[in-house]
């Protein structure tokens, strides 16, 4: 089956009870027992619901892995990942990574006893330097976020596979259309939902997929153990969303590169991000192991003033300045303010999201219009 086909169909069927087309929003918390343990398949939704169970197997699918588990949001998602690990375990995470996961490391587990090595990955050498009796996880996340960094997945699994590592890929910006972690040596999976999958910007939600039975079940306990589960309608939303996910990325990526190009001749810009362009670090790693390059693109300015960073993501009209990205619409944010405020200044502009760094979420729209609007905001 091909992904356009998964992406409809996978994990979905009429509905037996009346023929209908689209998976039925299960809003019910419990079910009907005819005595004690014996049922449908369903006794509380929390465990699991009919609704969310179409959306894991759907996901699963897309990902071609054999497990697929929802949760309430994507550090949700992130933080059931992490309850795998102990007091005195280590991982050894990008440095270039989402401020929401730098935080949840860095500010949360920490204080249970779970270390940290946040690490230039894009250079696979770096992570020889971390490795110790007690690194029991690699985190990767590939596109970087904001910094659009590529990582070697294969090389990386190979490193995981020999030091008996867990390695978990964030495939939030790529999502599986373009990238499948898995197929390159992955062994779990994590997704924001919320961005890219759902697409619209009406849902908050995290996933995780995986191949191997024992490491579900683990999941799945803390999934129900732990509780952050998603509700059927925000379930139902994101099944909705995905059926035309093959379509939107394919409209991402083309708007991306005319965006791109356009930046990359304004006399403003000092360095444009993304991994399409040959001139990106890694772009060979991208073009190997990706089937495109992503809607996201981060940018920064000649002088790196902020107040000019300001100016522009403060003058655009059709690029929403906002939180968030991976919906139909633009958005462009100020990472060193927004999205990555969290991480302490030297070290975010270390891994160079600098003052004047504009991060740009490439919607749908018509690129004529959104090359328009980002030449009058620059002005």
């Amino acid at each position: 089956m091909k992904f356009g086909t998964k992406a409809i169909h996978a994990g979905q069927k009429p509905d037996e009870s009346t023929g209908a087309v689209m998976t039925p929003i299960y809003q019910t918390s419990t079910y009907v027992q005819k005595k004690p343990g014996e049922h449908k398949g369903y006794e509380y939704s929390r465990t699991a619901n009919p609704t969310r169970t179409a959306l894991e197997k759907n996901i699963a699918s897309l990902e071609n892995g054999s497990h697929g588990l929802c949760f309430g949001s994507g550090l949700a998602a992130i933080d059931a990942i992490i309850k795998l690990l102990k007091p005195g375990d280590e991982v050894i995470s990008t440095n270039d990574l989402y401020g929401g996961s730098y935080r949840i490391f860095s500010q949360v587990f920490l204080n249970y006893g779970i270390k940290f090595h946040f690490v230039a990955l894009d250079n696979i050498e770096n992570v020889h330097k971390f490795l110790n009796k007690n690194t029991k996880m690699i985190w990767a996340e590939t596109p970087t976020n904001p910094m659009l960094n590529i990582i070697d997945l294969k090389k990386l699994s190979k490193i995981a596979n020999e030091n008996q590592l867990l390695l978990v890929v964030d495939n939030t910006f790529a999502t599986p259309f373009l990238q499948r972690p898995l197929e390159l040596g992955a062994d779990i999976i994590m997704h924001s939902l919320t961005k890219y999958m759902a697409g619209h910007s009406d849902v908050i939600m995290g996933a995780v997929v995986c191949k191997d039975d024992a490491l579900a079940e683990r999941l799945a306990f803390i999934q129900n153990s732990c509780g952050a589960v998603p509700g059927p309608m925000d379930c139902f939303l994101v099944l909705r969303g995905i059926k035309t996910l093959h379509l939107r990325m394919q409209r991402h990526c083309e708007n991306a590169q005319a965006v791109v190009k356009f930046l990359s001749q304004h006399n403003k810009v000092d360095k444009v991000y993304w991994p399409g362009l040959e001139s990106h670090t890694n772009h060979d790693i991208a073009s190997a192991q990706m089937d495109g390059y992503g809607g996201m693109v981060s940018f920064n300015l000649k002088g790196n003033s902020i107040d000019d960073a300001f100016k522009i993501v403060s003058s655009t009209k059709y690029f929403t300045l906002a939180e968030s990205l991976g919906g139909v619409e633009s958005l462009c944010g100020h990472p060193a303010t927004m999205t990555h405020a969290a991480i302490p200044k030297k070290e975010r502009e270390m891994t160079g999201v600098v003052d004047s760094l504009i991060r740009l979420s490439v919607g749908i729209e018509d690129a004529e219009d959104l090359i328009i609007d980002l030449e009058q905001a620059m002005r």
